[in-house]
């Protein structure tokens, strides 16, 4: 402020209205005033087409593994849960199935969080799992209770990514957990489908989750006949043979496999913090080469489960998914040799010239 001409007119945008906002008037101006815009109704006519899913725990993780490796969801994604624990789970989850993904939470360093997001714009990774904390949502939880007793540790604000993050070209925002409030529904599904893209939102509703769902619908829709929300046609029993899969991956995921994962991402972080501030400041090039969604390798990975055999693939979805089955040695032999014989100039025998008997 102090490098500022003692007259000047300023305006300042923010997309929430907090006190730290609010704050920033002191120092500039003596006479300021607030303009404050509501939005009127949720929008029907954006180019976002919501979904819905009926799914619990297990069925989500069985879901969330057939569409994504049957490419039946593409392009850019985020998967939103709504603890810092879920992250990592769905994380170490998809890793054992060779789906890489990316992270981001409250614990990582702001630097961090930054050049993640950056990566993601760039098409360096399809898929991003964050946490959307309630702490975050709502600023007055980080205050002191009534009982004198402090909340949790104060988390950082910045890094909820339901709102305020630019994230760029992304196709589809998958709530894992559905959101806590219509406000964060809301948010959330704002991260995709910018400017003239489009985008879809797909959310799995459990049943403790319904309640949720009504008071988000009840809002969004504010008197409209037209439910915003679509049902997504997902038959779960054509998937049955992913489940068994899926099952043995989720569980595999226990609780100190995620301990475990997040304190080697800390650590892994941090130091990648480390660079970013020496190394990669005298050689920017070589930033690209700094990766986020490495395995972290605290769960067993079997390599067969990276493959989805054709006998699994459902068959009304076999010409959808783009997934050919890979011939063996055996077949490729018999395929060559079948068109030898098919071809007269190829299987033709040459048995060369006969000697001639000799007359007696």
């Amino acid at each position: 402020m102090t490098y500022l001409p003692k007259l000047y007119q300023a305006i300042l945008a923010s997309a929430t209205l907090s006190e730290d906002v609010k704050s920033l008037k002191k120092p500039s101006s003596t006479q300021s005033s607030y303009i404050k815009t509501r939005g009127t109704r949720f929008s029907t006519c954006q180019p976002i087409t919501h979904y819905l899913l009926n799914a619990e725990e297990m069925d989500k993780a069985t879901i969330l593994y057939s569409l994504l490796k049957l490419h039946l969801i593409r392009g850019k994604t985020i998967i939103f849960v709504n603890t810092v624990d879920k992250c990592y789970k769905i994380k170490l989850y998809l890793e054992q199935f060779g789906i890489p993904t990316c992270v981001l939470n409250s614990e990582l360093p702001a630097t961090i969080r930054c050049h993640s997001v950056n990566q993601f714009n760039q098409g360096i990774y399809d898929i991003i799992v964050a946490s959307d904390e309630r702490a975050l949502e709502q600023p007055g939880n980080e205050k002191q209770q009534g009982d004198g007793k402090k909340s949790k540790r104060k988390k950082d604000k910045e890094s909820g990514v339901s709102r305020g993050i630019d994230f760029q070209f992304v196709a589809n925002v998958i709530n894992f957990d559905f959101p806590l409030d219509a406000q964060s529904y809301i948010h959330r599904a704002g991260r995709t489908a910018r400017g003239n893209n489009q985008g879809s939102v797909l959310s799995f509703v459990s049943i403790k989750e319904k309640p949720l769902l009504e008071k988000v619908e009840t809002k969004i829709q504010q008197g409209q006949d037209i439910s915003v929300f679509k049902m997504y046609q997902f038959k779960l029993e054509e998937v049955e043979a992913f489940r068994y899969r899926a099952k043995d991956a989720w569980k595999a995921v226990t609780r100190i496999a995620v301990r475990e994962a997040r304190l080697k991402e800390i650590k892994q972080e941090i130091f990648n913090c480390q660079k970013l501030k020496s190394y990669f400041e005298d050689n920017p090039t070589d930033l690209q080469v700094l990766r986020h969604d490495k395995a972290l390798h605290t769960v067993r990975i079997q390599r067969h489960l990276s493959d989805v055999p054709e006998y699994i693939i459902p068959p009304t979805l076999k010409s959808l998914t783009g997934i050919t089955k890979k011939k063996t040695t055996s077949e490729s032999s018999t395929a060559k040799f079948q068109v030898q014989k098919s071809n007269p100039l190829l299987s033709m025998q040459f048995e060369g010239f006969g000697k001639k008997k000799k007359k007696k």
